[in-house]
């Protein structure tokens, strides 16, 4: 099944939604490597966000990652900044719950979501950003087969230094030939 591998499946964002999202949202632990303002939200903005970015764009598609055995969410995938035209997206994944982390479910489910974007969607190219300093997350995407294309030098402070933020981009041929 496109949505499911052996430990989790993607089931569609709603707005029931709101609260877990707003938890991993405001978890500075979570942001840390993913969000660059380490902004704490009120809830109605989270609910703002997710009626207008996650549910109501044309150009997302965002999915909480559940685990399979014990049905509890864990996380979202999205593709944002879709391009029907040009058939490239921008991908983000965070795991909301920690004790998942490091454990391969986001592998699992970057995978799940590049199978929906180059198998089903017939897009191109597929884009992301990380910071330099989140090496697990840098060493997934080059397993996947993300290549780094460019950085933005000294672009984050965090924790009392500049960091880059590194682009890579994965090529539809390149996801299909790894395989």
């Amino acid at each position: 099944m496109l949505f499911e591998s052996s430990r989790i499946k993607l089931r569609k964002v709603t707005k029931e939604d709101t609260e877990l999202y707003h938890k991993w949202r405001n978890d500075i632990e979570v942001i840390q490597s993913t969000n660059p303002s380490l902004d704490v939200y009120p809830i109605n903005a989270t609910q703002e966000f997710v009626d207008h970015v996650i549910l109501g764009s044309s150009t997302a598609k965002s999915y909480i990652m559940v685990e399979k055995e014990n049905e509890i969410s864990i996380g979202i995938v999205s593709l944002i900044n879709i391009d029907y035209k040009n058939r490239n997206a921008e991908c983000i994944i965070d795991i909301g719950e920690k004790e998942y982390w490091g454990k391969g479910y986001g592998s699992e489910g970057l995978k799940l979501l590049l199978d929906y974007a180059f198998y089903e969607m017939n897009l191109h190219r597929v884009s992301l950003n990380v910071f330099s300093f989140n090496d697990r997350a840098i060493h997934l995407y080059t397993k996947i087969g993300f290549q780094q294309e460019g950085n933005s030098r000294q672009s984050l402070f965090r924790n009392g230094k500049w960091h880059d933020i590194i682009h890579m981009g994965l090529l539809q041929n390149e996801y299909f030939a790894k395989q």
